[in-house]
């Protein structure tokens, strides 16, 4: 008998590996694609929500500043009116939901002739609490573990 062969082992495990190779990325690049997807679905659904909630603070600006006597309630937004020494004016302040964890907080000083806007931005619904759950090293020369406390 001779000493050769085909010798198709070696190559057949090259192929097995590279089809295994070829096999993680795709899943890896699935598993990316479908986060970055989510993400823009949560981004897409947010910037949504803004502009509808700054299409309705834009309304209810405008149904205060032609009304006489500033209402309790305008489209369902509950309105809060208050007497302002800081700016000698009476100040109007209102939430429009954005989302179930976000609104737009609108405050507004309307003098006799015009108004001026003194906060319109995003506003978190919750408050953050603090966790001192987790123990952290904070540097200590004794390298002790402790709480972080605020």
């Amino acid at each position: 008998m001779g000493k050769g062969g085909v010798g198709i082992g070696s190559a057949s495990i090259v192929l097995v590996f590279a089809v295994l190779c070829l096999t993680v990325f795709t899943l890896i690049t699935f598993v990316v694609s479908a986060n970055d997807k989510a993400l823009v679905d949560a981004e897409a659904r947010l910037v949504t929500g803004y502009y509808e909630a700054d299409s309705l603070a834009e309304q209810v600006l405008a149904v205060v500043l032609s009304s006489d006597e500033i209402p309790d309630t305008i489209y369902g937004v509950d309105i809060e009116s208050v007497w302002d020494f800081e700016y000698g004016a009476e100040t109007v302040s209102y939430f429009c939901p954005i989302s179930d964890i976000k609104s737009l907080y609108v405050h507004v000083a309307i003098y006799y002739d015009t108004f001026d806007v003194i906060s319109w931005r995003m506003w978190d619904i919750d408050e953050w609490e603090f966790d001192d759950s987790l123990n952290v090293w904070t540097g200590d020369e004794n390298n002790e573990w402790t709480a972080i406390l605020p």
